[in-house]
């Protein structure tokens, strides 16, 4: 059972093999070296957090291995730092354990160690069913790495998986987009998370864009994609718990309903953000300066702010309004803030009922122009 004691834990594990066009997290190339210094960071700022009274006693619910590429590390490493953490915090019998994967990167041994050390739940980045849309966006691997790896994972002991895809690809058609969601429903996920392509300033894609070489993601056509992502998911028995997330019965992902329902999360790692009784706050995105604060007893925060009770209200708004069955009427509390959804409902892009404030199917399309209008 979930308490308001407990709390949730994102590691962020800086690593790649390589960077695909799309990407701008903040990430490095695997190297050896880095990879060590890391850990070795990574450690103390575990131990640093843990002597903090408002956190060292709580129970951990969940604990999610994001990336970057988690597997870019060698399984027996991200092991580790779960039995470090196990042995640091209090962990529930029945927390969700996540560990994000690109499918070239695990082996049929490496996913056995990895349920027998503790993992419940694996997220891998498909992307695509389409070799030509991975090349279109610089995506290592091909759909062969993601069906053998499916299939690995379930032969070991996996029985939560979650298989990641983008819509929007440049070159990508709607009957392509339907053609990948068939594909990757024969491999019998438990979960799937559809995002739409973004064009993010920096990142190898947005050059090409201005270079002509590549066009901008067409609205219609996402909106399109969006609309036959969720007809075919509804029909294969997924339900869409958010705007980007669809599940079978009882497989949503508990660890990000966290950042959906305004409870507390930790993260660790360089870049990583947390959320701790009223107070965001998130780590330098600069693994050599994450390493030398922790090398010196340093927590590496780069920024903290501490959230007004208005401004908390305002978040669960937000963030709570991502979620299909909305929000309590009375979260709305601001009056501010209720003319802005009266406002958003008499424009067709929220409706109430049941006291429960939700998207409509035109707010569901334009999701950034209703959270801009709320804050």
């Amino acid at each position: 059972m979930t308490t308001s004691h407990d709390i949730g834990l994102y590691i962020h594990i800086p690593f790649c093999r390589q960077r695909c066009h799309f990407c701008s997290f903040y990430l490095e190339i695997a190297r050896t070296t880095r990879m060590d210094s890391f850990r070795s960071a990574l450690r103390r700022e575990i131990t640093l957090y843990h002597r903090e009274h408002e956190i060292r006693n709580r129970r951990l619910q969940s604990i999610y291995f994001g990336g970057g590429t988690p597997t870019a590390l060698p399984v027996g490493h991200l092991i580790a730092i779960l039995d470090f953490v196990r042995a640091t915090w209090p962990v529930s019998s029945t927390a969700e354990v996540t560990v994000e994967s690109h499918p070239s990167t695990v082996t049929a041994e490496d996913l056995r160690q990895l349920v027998d050390a503790g993992f419940t739940r694996i997220s891998f980045g498909a992307e695509s069913m389409s070799d030509k849309d991975l090349a279109s966006i610089g995506r290592p691997g091909n759909v062969q790495d993601t069906n053998i790896a499916v299939t690995a994972a379930r032969a070991g002991g996996f029985a939560n998986i979650n298989l990641d895809l983008m819509y929007g690809l440049p070159g990508q058609t709607l009957d392509g987009w339907e053609h990948t969601l068939r594909s990757l429903l024969s491999l019998g996920p438990a979960h799937v998370s559809c995002y739409a392509l973004t064009i993010e300033p920096g990142t190898g894609l947005a050059q090409d864009v201005a270079q002509g070489t590549v066009s901008r993601p067409d609205d219609g056509l996402q909106m399109e994609m969006e609309a036959a992502a969720e007809a075919l998911l509804a029909e294969a028995g997924f339900t869409r718990y958010e705007i980007s997330n669809y599940a079978r019965p009882g497989a949503a992902c508990r660890h990000n309903l966290l950042y959906w329902t305004g409870q507390d999360y930790l993260g660790l790692g360089p870049s990583a953000q947390s959320y701790v009784n009223g107070v965001r706050f998130g780590n330098l995105a600069n693994l050599t300066a994450y390493v030398s604060l922790l090398e010196q007893s340093r927590l590496p925060v780069a920024e903290r702010t501490k959230l007004s009770v208005s401004e908390q209200q305002r978040d669960a708004l937000v963030f709570g309004l991502r979620l299909t069955d909305g929000v309590p009427w009375n979260v709305v509390q601001d009056q501010a803030q209720r003319q802005s959804v009266q406002d958003l409902i008499a424009q067709g892009f929220l409706a109430i009922g049941a006291d429960r404030v939700r998207l409509t199917a035109l707010g569901l399309r334009y999701v950034d122009t209703v959270a801009g209008r709320l804050f």
